[in-house]
């Protein structure tokens, strides 16, 4: 994107470039991230040199093959600094991701990485179909998470007004919603239906305010919760893809057309790869989602196993855009939950739970072990009042959700209906699997 500023409405022409031209735009920039690592990341340089790869050995795509994979447990052992490609005096931000285990993953900002990620978040606005004229309510979590900052900096270039409110107190997010008139959501989605959830308990029709599109990412969500934020706020729900270690949010995004993220790969060249066997796989088959960074200054990864499950697209959308684009994460390579031996996915639980219909969009997962060492998977979701207090209406739902997850999943699973706003609710990503096994 032109640093001359950011045209509303229209994005960046690189978005339309035909496939051979932006291979041969990936391939250059390919080349000279191979050649500044090589020299300047000790790691890089040990890998590349036992690889027996040089930048003048790389001649098209199909050498990614030959590159080292990264991986978070690459980040952590070189905690914090030791992956850097420039002098710490010249990087001016430094984020974090929290870890379930060990030290966080730490990624770092120079002043034209900053520039980058501010002008791909403007081009996933605009993706959005924002302009200069809207009012952004941004409530994702300013801090060393990068979602807040990401998405703030993404409105300003762009040009729109935003209102940096981060998450909690929801009383107040809807007062200013209402107050300022804002136009844009950005948080996660299940945040936004604790929104809707404060908005009916007050009174406030969402559908009567100027909102009119949310950017919603940081955790899974089903193609039915979709349809669920649509109906209760009365906008146009859009999915956005990111992570820490590559950039923060402004890796993709689905355009109003909702058939797929489009892939800023100009910036981040996508793979698909067997979890098991590391072979590169062809678009449309469901693998692990590999990035490698060819622009950034500071963190710039090779071939990162982002350990998210989806599939690539190449056929131009009907927006117009040519570029890659990638399907809904489905689930991870590292943790899903494996029960009796099955793999099972939250997505899949939450997909069947969200299609009865008769229910709300909360829900737990919880597995646990009994006393004969054998796993057990629970499933609490949260019912209406009217069926909660329905002892009967109540049973007979149990008995069809459990039958349908069962049937879904291909083990026993039992659903448990619990009253309303029973389940922990989180302002930020929502925990919605609790692993009570003693491995």
């Amino acid at each position: 994107m032109s640093s001359q500023g950011v045209r509303s409405n229209i994005w960046d022409e690189v978005e339309s470039l035909p496939r051979p031209e932006m291979e041969k735009l990936q391939v250059e920039r390919l080349r000279a991230g191979i050649g500044r690592v090589s020299t300047v990341v000790p790691f890089y340089k040990k890998k590349l040199i036992e690889a027996g790869i040089t930048a003048d050995s790389i001649r098209s795509l199909e050498d990614l093959d030959r590159l080292p994979f990264t991986t978070k447990a690459d980040l952590r052992d070189n905690y914090p600094f030791d992956l850097l490609a420039v002098p710490m005096k010249e990087v001016i931000r430094l984020h974090a991701s929290s870890g379930t285990t060990g030290k966080p993953t730490v990624v770092a900002y120079t002043r034209n990485d900053i520039t980058l990620w501010s002008d791909l978040m403007a081009r996933t606005y605009a993706a959005a179909g924002a302009t200069a004229d809207d009012v952004v309510h941004n409530a994702y979590g300013y801090g060393l998470f990068t979602g807040g900052l990401g998405f703030h900096y993404g409105a300003e270039r762009l040009g729109a007004a935003v209102i940096p409110i981060s998450g909690g107190n929801t009383k107040r997010q809807l007062m200013l919603m209402r107050d300022f008139g804002s136009t844009v959501l950005c948080c996660t989605p299940s945040y936004s239906l604790l929104i809707a959830e404060g908005a009916e308990e007050d009174g406030i029709d969402l559908r009567s305010l100027p909102l009119k599109v949310g950017l919603f990412g940081a955790e899974p969500w089903s193609e039915r919760m979709r349809e669920e934020i649509e109906s209760r706020l009365g906008i146009v729900a859009l999915n956005v893809y990111g992570l820490s270690e590559i950039i923060g949010p402004g890796v993709s995004v689905e355009c109003t057309e909702k058939k797929g993220m489009h892939i800023f790969e100009d910036h981040f060249i996508p793979e698909i790869i067997d979890p098991i066997t590391n072979q590169r796989l062809p678009d449309g088959e469901m693998g692990e989602l590999v990035f490698t960074c060819v622009t950034k200054e500071a963190l710039p990864l090779i071939r990162y196993r982002t350990r998210d499950r989806t599939r690539l697209m190449r056929e131009k959308c009907e927006c117009g855009r040519t570029t890659a684009r990638m399907e809904r994460v489905v689930g991870r390579t590292d943790d899903m939950i494996i029960v009796r031996g099955v793999n099972v996915f939250p997505s899949q639980i939450e997909s069947v739970l969200l299609q009865a219909g008769e229910i709300e969009p909360q829900y737990e997962i919880i597995v646990d072990r009994t006393a004969d060492h054998m796993d057990e998977l629970d499933v609490l979701v949260e019912a209406p009042a009217q069926i909660y207090s329905d002892q009967q209406r109540l049973v007979q739902l149990e008995k069809r959700l459990s039958y349908d997850v069962q049937s879904a999943l291909g083990i026993t699973c039992k659903v448990k209906l619990v009253g309303p706003r029973e389940i922990p609710r989180s302002e930020g990503k929502a925990v919605r699997v609790v692993d009570k096994r003693k491995m």
